[in-house]
């Protein structure tokens, strides 16, 4: 029993190593931009963040009076491998000197304390420095799905974050039963988990808009990348990509509500059926042919041009299942992977 015990704590602390990735502030800037409006008078939460180092509790804050902001709310969990270390920006009142505590930090306004007519890190740093109410140690450890972090949760009107990606279907999961609005970062490959899928199928959850590109994710000096393209080292700070992230939410997008435009013909030779069933295969999202009333097999990036007027989505197949059709995804013996099936609307 000491062993497999042992065992289940190594895995666990490696998928929390795995999940120790910050997203960079151009990156939360490029896809925050587009929402504004949408947070005026909203309490925000970030509930998987490291104020030391976390880019979204730095925008927010910083951002606070230009977004008209109700409240942040930001907590921190106590296994972060680097809180406190590579960019310790504030002294705070009311905290253990170590940093190492999981505590919470709300902020209601942010003064010109500085009196230079702009609100920046610098008032920040001066109100988490003298107000001891601002910041505050929690009891449990920080985790998301604590009963303490799911009171703060309560009170929050939109969530943004990177969560744990390991964790992310029971993150969504949590987003949902309490009804939350959010914006968050996960692997494209989320959307043909199980539950994300029927969440983008019944239009309860959609991509955000800067899907494109590389992005690159500080990560602890001793994180393991085993490939030399995925690695960078900038200032003394090492950043990771994982290939393709993306933005999921249920804030409204004006690029959901806009037609893709499609160009192709359909033709018999150009789009192959599936061996035994009635679905045609489109290699690329971009050649989804304008004429064909029937059932499409269309590679997962098509949720990023999905525009529920415009397409239905019937359901998902890829190498291990089959989410709403039964069939098999094979082109003259050749297994096809990664397939959304669609049709388009009248």
């Amino acid at each position: 029993m000491a062993t497999k015990s042992l065992n289940k704590n190594l895995r666990n602390a490696s998928k929390a190593k795995k999940d120790e990735f910050y997203t960079q502030i151009i990156d939360i800037e490029k896809e925050l931009k587009h929402y504004k409006e949408q947070f005026r008078g909203k309490v925000v939460y970030c509930n998987c963040d490291d104020p030391f180092e976390s880019n979204f509790f730095k925008y927010f804050a910083s951002n606070f009076n230009a977004l008209g902001l109700k409240k942040i709310i930001t907590t921190s969990y106590v296994k972060s491998p680097i809180v406190c270390g590579q960019l310790p920006l504030f002294e705070i009142e009311g905290l253990k000197p170590s940093g190492k505590e999981p505590f919470k930090i709300e902020i209601k306004e942010v003064p010109d304390t500085d009196k230079d007519g702009a609100i920046n890190l610098d008032d920040v740093k001066y109100l988490l420095k003298h107000d001891k109410n601002t910041a505050t140690p929690l009891k449990g450890s920080g985790d998301f799905r604590s009963d303490e972090c799911i009171e703060l949760l309560k009170q929050a009107d939109i969530v943004v974050t990177n969560p744990p990606f390991s964790l992310f279907r029971k993150y969504v999961a949590q987003l949902m039963e309490y009804k939350k609005k959010f914006l968050i970062l996960g692997d494209q490959n989320a959307i043909t988990y199980k539950e994300t899928f029927g969440y983008i199928k019944d239009d309860k959850l959609w991509l955000g808009y800067d899907n494109g590109g590389t992005k690159w994710f500080q990560v602890p000096d001793d994180y393991d990348i085993a490939t030399e393209s995925r690695k960078k080292i900038v200032n003394g700070v090492k950043y990771f990509s994982m290939g393709r992230i993306l933005w999921f939410t249920n804030l409204d997008t004006t690029k959901r509500h806009e037609n893709f435009v499609l160009y192709k013909k359909y033709t018999p030779k150009e789009f192959p059926k599936y061996d035994n069933y009635d679905v045609i295969n489109v290699d690329k999202v971009s050649d989804i042919p304008m004429n064909y009333k029937g059932v499409m097999g269309v590679p997962i990036t098509f949720v990023d041009k999905y525009n529920p007027k415009q397409f239905e989505i019937l359901g998902v197949a890829n190498s291990a299942r089959w989410i709403g059709y039964k069939c098999l995804a094979l082109i003259q013996g050749r297994k096809i992977y990664n397939r959304i099936l669609i049709k388009l609307k009248k």
